[in-house]
């Protein structure tokens, strides 16, 4: 599914108003994005001679658009319409394969491959790579991700979990620094590695991006990230 941009070209008067007036008249393009943002374009660089980024409320009237955020208001009068329009607009992004649904091509924008043509998309952890492999059971490709180890799944949390891979991996590896019982592998909000005897215990560590590199003199695992090397513990002193 995509959102509409629309568009309005012609001779017009914009109207910016932040307490002080500022009016530009010409055959421009006015531009109201699907946040909202409004944008005044003439034929000069590329920078608009007037916006309004995220209004809280854009009205179209017959000849008229009216943009209003807080105090700011923006109105781009029309006087002479030479086109108008609604069109679909998306991310764009990355090209990173074919949609196995419908042929379409599969881009990486802000974090989710979607697909141009259909309304297939999957969330991405903002720091794995997708990779140019295709997986096997479902055609999409696949990704990797560090979270103690390498891990390659696909991008389908269904066809194959990242969470599976890392618990699989890391569940009952290490031990609670407060109280000796297991950490165990589990989601709340990202992964993190927890006690198993919460909420007596409220130990807990988020899972960070790198690999496993050895052993904190605290006895928990020692972390190598894109950051440096680090302790599980990130207030520990010793890593």
């Amino acid at each position: 599914m995509h959102d509409e941009v629309r568009v309005v070209a012609g001779e017009c008067t914009a109207t910016f108003d932040d307490g002080t007036e500022r009016e530009h008249r010409g055959d421009v393009l006015a531009v109201i994005k699907p946040d909202n943002t409004v944008l005044v374009h003439d034929a000069d660089g590329y920078q608009p001679v007037a916006w309004l980024t995220r209004a809280e409320s854009v009205q179209m009237f017959d000849g008229e658009v009216r943009a209003r955020d807080g105090d700011q208001r923006l109105r781009v009068t029309v006087h002479d319409e030479h086109a108008s329009g609604r069109h679909p607009v998306s991310d764009a992004g990355v090209p990173v394969g074919d949609c196995p649904d419908c042929e379409g091509t599969l881009v990486l924008a802000s974090g989710r491959v979607s697909c141009l043509d259909c309304a297939t998309g999957h969330s991405v952890p903002r720091d794995a790579a997708v990779l140019d492999e295709i997986c096997e059971d479902c055609g999409l490709p696949r990704m990797r991700a560090e979270r103690g180890r390498a891990f390659e799944v696909c991008l389908d949390r269904e066809c194959e979990s990242l969470d599976e891979e890392v618990r699989a991996a890391f569940d009952r590896e290490w031990d609670c620094p407060a109280c000796g019982s297991d950490l165990r592998i589990l989601r709340r909000g990202g992964l993190i590695a927890g006690c198993e005897r919460y909420p007596d215990c409220e130990t807990g560590f988020s899972l960070p991006a790198g690999v496993v590199d050895g052993a904190c003199e605290c006895g928990l695992p020692v972390f190598e990230t894109p950051g440096g090397r680090r302790c599980l513990d990130r207030t520990c002193s010793s890593g």
